[in-house]
């Protein structure tokens, strides 16, 4: 019997690019608010909604970067001492 097993090894990231793309997540987040903001003052109804296309793709861009974060872990440093 065979079975259909999904395996989620995840990835190993340097902690540096986990940081990396944590300020890029952080950035993402707190643009969509501003953005979001914004639209208030808008008075045309095409930019206002490209406006609001923006804050969605910048949220979903955001969610999709935190679901690979779960999945990953950090790489642990090269010892200093050769074993």
């Amino acid at each position: 019997m065979i079975l259909n097993r999904v395996v989620n090894e995840g990835f190993e990231i340097s902690p540096r690019f986990r940081l990396s793309i944590e300020n890029r997540i952080s950035r993402l987040e707190r643009d969509a608010v501003y953005d979001e903001a914004s639209i208030a003052h808008l008075f045309d109804t095409d930019h206002i909604r490209r406006h609001m296309k923006l804050v969605a793709v910048q949220r979903a861009e955001a969610q999709r970067m935190k679901l690979f974060l779960n999945r990953t872990r950090a790489r642990l440093p090269r010892p200093l001492i050769e074993i």
